[in-house]
């Protein structure tokens, strides 16, 4: 099966999440398993590099280069 890593489903993603969590990440077959978790859609190398890009983006919210959103609030004081 073909996929892009750019394109991640909303179900594929939080497979993923769920993934990462279950499987120590100093294990030797991790990436397997995570790979397997979301249902053999991705191969092992995109599923490597999607790794790689949620990483990055971590760094670069918690460097501050990606502004916190603003969120409404409603005051009902």
């Amino acid at each position: 099966m073909t996929s892009s890593s750019s394109s991640w489903t909303t179900e594929e993603n939080k497979a993923f999440e769920r993934a990462l969590a279950v499987y120590d990440k100093d294990a030797s077959d991790r990436w397997d398993n995570v790979a397997r978790a979301i249902g053999g859609a991705k191969t092992l190398e995109e599923v490597k590099n999607h790794y790689e890009l949620l990483v990055k983006d971590v760094k670069d919210i918690e460097s501050g280069k990606v502004p916190c959103p603003k969120y409404w609030t409603t005051d009902s004081d």
